[in-house]
């Protein structure tokens, strides 16, 4: 993971150019100037997370030239079968993409219906013939 931390770290090279966009523009054109800025400190803040997070797992397989695909076999995690809530929140998603061209009021219906099926989503395997 520290490969990916190192990517990532090159992030930092973006506050320094920020700075002088800032200064070639006088500082008059504040959205770019602050967009580089941002951009460089989120990539930091995600390089030091994955550095700091490679400390605690070690090394992975596939960091390591010797690393065998067999060795990252397991359960990745658990997914519902025939589940119909992403397509509920898709549908909710394209609505609330309507009303930001129609109407407002249609976004806030696409918002009731996205609430709904992020719940329904969340909680599916705690009910029915999936529950734990």
């Amino acid at each position: 993971m520290r490969k990916e931390a190192t990517l990532f770290l090159w992030g930092l090279i973006f506050i320094p150019l920020g700075a002088i966009y800032g200064f070639l523009t006088g500082f008059h054109e504040w959205v770019g100037f602050l967009a580089i800025m941002l951009v460089g400190c989120m990539t930091t803040m995600v390089g030091v997370y994955l550095y700091k997070h490679s400390a605690v797992i070690g090394e992975r397989p596939e960091d390591r030239t010797d690393g065998e695909i067999a060795e990252k076999a397991g359960i990745y995690g658990s997914f519902t079968p025939w589940s119909w809530w992403p397509v509920s929140l898709g549908l909710a998603a394209a609505t609330g993409f309507l009303g930001l061209a129609v109407g407002w009021w249609i976004l806030f219906i696409g918002a009731g219906f996205a609430i709904v099926a992020v719940i329904g989503w969340t909680f599916e395997l705690s009910r029915g013939d999936w529950a734990h």
